[in-house]
């Protein structure tokens, strides 16, 4: 399995099968290379016949380069004669991976993962399963992914913190994990006859699935990323696919004073990386700054025939007219300091304008949305049962609570409106009077 994977959901049991192929080949030419589907959903007096046909489905999913995984259970191993000891069963369907929804003991669980096949065996990540003590005690770690739930029902999504903390223990195990992220396609179907999306972590259930995605990646701790909920819509689909998986990518606002030598080192250095020895004011990008000090050569960049030496090494400062910066402001440091000239910084924490630095340009509030101020926001209105949507552009939250029935944010155009007015105001201030009112 590649370090990075995207991967779709399919029930073929609840599906046209013609589609469901139609779906995968799509998400095939994408560059998708997992499969979830659930054998647990499926009633017992079709499982045998569901089983038979689900060889033909294995072969189409093997010659479009999938790995498939099935949720599967004791009973099902009992249905198709399967033990602890004996995968030759799920073998002979061609099965990739066996996720276990429930366990056949300690020595059980350690046989299913010493199986002669080569099978993976994907346990529960969105809770504390032993994994470490079956490791201990004989467990193959090799055979051994986790993969997290998904939550059909609002408002039981996991908790993001709760997310990350498992996240770090399977880490610390160095274990492939893999989360859901939910469609907005409609309709779509899962499992069960009832749902509302199918995420894993609650708080991204109202976002746009590639944000939903972008959020689990940025947190460093989750390799395979799949959507829950068939089908998607293709523009999901395509969104999900131009996704960067070796770097977080967010859009910037260039301020028109921007000059070239900023330009260059904003964009022809990329991908940024934060310096190991981190600062809670700034993440710092130190590479430009070793073409832009001093007698600086290209060889002193470590970038070779990548990138040529700037003739022009000077950075004037330029006024933003801004006494502090603030969270998200792009900067360069000027001649002003000449020792660190070039590097670029992003801000974290406010802090003053000394006149060292150039604003060169803003994330854009859409792309950031103010991150945890933005999960804070999603959190709150969830408990107190606030109907939450987004877009791109856009957050409405719907509630009785509001005079209007709901209130909405434009990150376009910076406006709030509150159904009886339409105002300019920061998302900051659109949050503190959604929280006024609805909490």
């Amino acid at each position: 399995m590649f370090m990075h994977s995207l991967g779709i959901s399919v029930y073929p049991d609840k599906s046209d099968i013609k589609e469901v192929y139609e779906y995968m080949e799509t998400a095939a030419k994408l560059g998708f290379s997992r499969i979830f589907t659930c054998f647990l959903s499926i009633p017992d007096d079709k499982r045998e016949s569901y089983l038979k046909e689900f060889k033909g489905f294995m072969d189409k999913a093997h010659e479009l380069g999938f790995v498939v995984a099935a949720d599967t259970n004791p009973e099902v191993f009992k249905l198709i004669g399967a033990t602890p000891n004996n995968l030759k069963p799920f073998a002979d369907l061609g099965l990739d991976i066996i996720r276990l929804d429930g366990n056949f003991g300690t020595q059980g669980d350690i046989a299913v993962t010493r199986n002669p096949y080569g099978i993976k065996i994907e346990f529960n990540a969105s809770m504390d399963a032993g994994v470490d003590l079956l490791i201990k005690n004989g467990g193959n770690k090799d055979q051994i992914i986790m993969c997290h739930n998904f939550f059909p029902e609002r408002y039981t999504g996991l908790d993001f913190d709760l997310f990350q903390q498992f996240n770090k223990q399977w880490k610390a195990l160095n274990l492939h994990t893999a989360a859901f992220v939910s469609s907005h396609n409609d309709p779509t179907i899962g499992p069960w006859e009832v749902f509302c999306g199918l995420p894993t972590v609650e708080i991204m259930r109202p976002l746009p699935i590639e944000v939903q995605a972008r959020y689990l990646l940025a947190t460093g701790d989750v390799d395979d990323i799949i959507v829950g909920n068939y089908p998607a819509s293709t523009e999901e689909l395509e969104a999900l696919s131009k996704i960067n998986f070796q770097a977080l990518e967010l859009r910037v606002d260039e301020v028109p004073e921007i000059t070239d030598n900023e330009k260059y080192i904003m964009y022809e250095f990329a991908p940024h990386w934060d310096r190991y020895d981190h600062s809670s004011f700034m993440l710092r990008s130190s590479f430009p700054r070793l073409q832009f000090k001093n007698q600086a050569t290209v060889q002193d960049s470590g970038f070779g025939d990548k990138k040529e030496a700037k003739e022009d090494k000077s950075i004037p400062h330029h006024d933003c007219g801004k006494k502090v910066f603030t969270r998200g402001d792009v900067l360069v440091v000027n001649d002003n300091l000449a020792h660190y000239r070039g590097e670029l910084e992003v801000v974290l924490t406010e802090i003053p304008n000394d006149g060292e630095r150039n604003l060169i340009g803003k994330i854009k509030d859409g792309e950031l949305k103010s991150e945890e101020s933005f999960l804070e926001l999603c959190k709150v209105s969830m408990i107190n049962k606030g109907i939450f949507s987004t877009n791109e552009d856009k957050v409405m939250i719907a509630s009785p609570k509001f005079n209007y029935g709901s209130v909405e944010y434009n990150f376009a155009t910076k406006k709030i409106n509150k159904g009886t007015s339409n105002e300019k105001g920061s998302f900051e201030e659109f949050k503190d009077y959604v929280l006024s009112i609805i909490k």
